[in-house]
């Protein structure tokens, strides 16, 4: 039993990466970091397809909102299954890859609303 303490299963030293559901402190500032500029972009996104450029708001900032907010449904269920265990840890680089698509959906959307470049 003395040489299974130590074993480093091809790695070169001591294996010591987590395991499922474990989660090391950078991985969480990430994952916070990630997830709370998405969701303040897409806060203001979503208020300025109701408000920009004018009141009442166009139908077209309406749709396009809705859109975005669709994506984001299929991105926080992958995201819920992935703090439940149910994910395997390289799915995590399938969700940062949502939330950048959301992120600039978000942008092209708000350049969109405030009509930027016309």
């Amino acid at each position: 039993m003395e040489g299974f303490a130590a074993r480093g299963y091809g790695t070169g030293g001591a294996d010591s990466r987590p395991l499922f559901g474990e989660t090391s402190a950078r991985d969480r500032v990430i994952n916070l970091v990630v997830g709370g500029l998405t969701s303040l972009l897409l806060v203001v996104t979503l208020i300025s397809a109701f408000v920009f450029p004018q009141l009442p708001p166009k139908p077209v900032n309406i749709f396009f909102a809705f859109c975005i907010s669709l994506c984001c449904v299929s991105a926080g269920i992958l995201i819920y299954w992935y703090r439940q265990g149910d994910l395997e840890p390289k799915f995590r680089n399938l969700i940062y890859y949502i939330l950048f698509s959301i992120v600039m959906l978000c942008i092209c959307a708000n350049l969109y609303f405030h009509e930027v470049g016309k």
